[in-house]
């Protein structure tokens, strides 16, 4: 297998485990709404099927060189991140949308057969890459998958038709059947209060033996503990800028963020309550990534074409991956190297977005020395 072959077979894998990792949450969140029964225990079961499939394919990116491979290691980082984000993001919708506990219920099983189809076409596509250029390990492990995924698929269409039932029951002949009680929340309720209680009656017994030391112990890992979080949030905004300077990978990022984003996270401020001229005439001022991220956006909640047309008309490659996230002096430093062609692209991308003049100056300045 040669070296293009084989790191396209891990941008795959990368692909599938990121979604993996993703439906993990999303599965967490969709028990905690079941009430138990037959259904409620498929999901548990996949819900392990999944974690051990993205064990399976992150042994397989490993077999495969990925640790050794800065830039797909960078690459399978971010897309994990990615995955992740918008699975947290997506849990607190599930709890909230729906009129009642049937009607989620329904709606979780149609999202859960929207990834399921996706997984299966990505390991289709795994499989068939991987036979393509002679990598039998790949493609055993993505048959293994793609069989367990299309049983997840079957097993919650069967469920389908029931859910829609319980909603016409609930909804309309107002005959509920949905139990709060029954519900996987319940059940950590539960067993929460329970280690409550018993974490009571322990810090009943043990609090005459805490001593003026043990509180100041306790304040000064509290604090040691806030200042690793703080430096790994530095380290993870740093990872995430480093990760948008790989080609496609900014726009990645908007699209999907804009897809569960609300009016407020768009860098636009008031979004909803602005005509589409004035939404027209701050898009130039956007990033690529905030771009995708509003188109992402508008397609969900608008679809006004002549919003979506503009936003098209701005969308594209940057002078050179990663041009959005530099400062007017970054940008200098680079057109300072006399690449005429790059101070073309530069310009013509900065007229049609910030339009900074400082920039366009240093853009003109490199045309005529070159």
């Amino acid at each position: 297998m040669t070296n293009a072959s084989q790191q396209k077979v891990m941008q795959y894998l990368n692909e599938a485990r990121a979604t993996e990792d993703a439906l993990v949450r999303v599965l967490q969140s969709q028990i905690a709404m079941t009430p138990r029964g037959p259904y409620r225990s498929a999901l548990e079961s996949h819900l392990e099927e999944t974690r051990d499939h993205s064990a399976r394919v992150g042994e397989r990116l490993q077999a495969l060189g990925q640790g050794s491979n800065p830039l797909m290691s960078l690459l399978g980082f971010w897309e994990s991140a990615i995955g992740q984000t918008v699975a947290l993001s997506k849990t607190p919708l599930d709890l909230l949308r729906g009129t009642s506990g049937e009607e989620k219920l329904l709606k979780n099983a149609k999202d859960t057969c929207a990834t399921e189809a996706l997984e299966i076409a990505t390991y289709t596509a795994i499989e068939r890459l991987a036979q393509a250029v002679g990598d039998e390990e790949t493609a055993k492990l993505a048959a293994s998958i793609l069989a367990d995924e299309e049983k997840m698929l079957q097993r919650v269409m069967r469920e389908i038709p029931k859910l829609a039932s319980a909603v016409v029951n609930a909804e309309v002949k107002d005959k509920p059947s949905y139990d709060l009680t029954t519900t996987g929340a319940a059940d950590v309720v539960r067993e929460a209060n329970a280690v409550t209680q018993d974490a009571v009656r322990e810090t009943a017994e043990t609090t005459k033996e805490v001593t003026r030391e043990t509180a100041d112990a306790t304040k000064e890992a509290a604090r040691k503990t806030s200042a690793a979080s703080e430096r790994a949030a530095r380290r993870g905004k740093r990872t995430a800028r480093q990760a948008r300077k790989v080609p496609g990978v900014a726009q990645a990022e908007g699209q999907i963020k804009g897809a569960v984003a609300s009016a407020d996270d768009l860098a636009i401020p008031r979004y909803d309550e602005l005509t589409v001229e004035e939404i027209n005439g701050r898009l130039s001022d956007l990033s690529q990534i905030e771009l995708a991220k509003i188109d992402a956006y508008e397609r969900k909640n608008h679809n006004r074409t002549t919003v979506l047309e503009r936003v098209g008309s701005l969308r594209g490659d940057e002078p050179w991956p990663g041009y959005d996230e530099l400062t007017v002096d970054e940008v200098q430093a680079a057109l300072s190297q006399g690449d005429e062609e790059l101070a073309k692209k530069a310009r013509s991308y900065e007229r049609t977005h910030k339009n900074r003049v400082s920039v366009l100056r240093a853009t003109e300045r490199e045309h005529t020395t070159v």
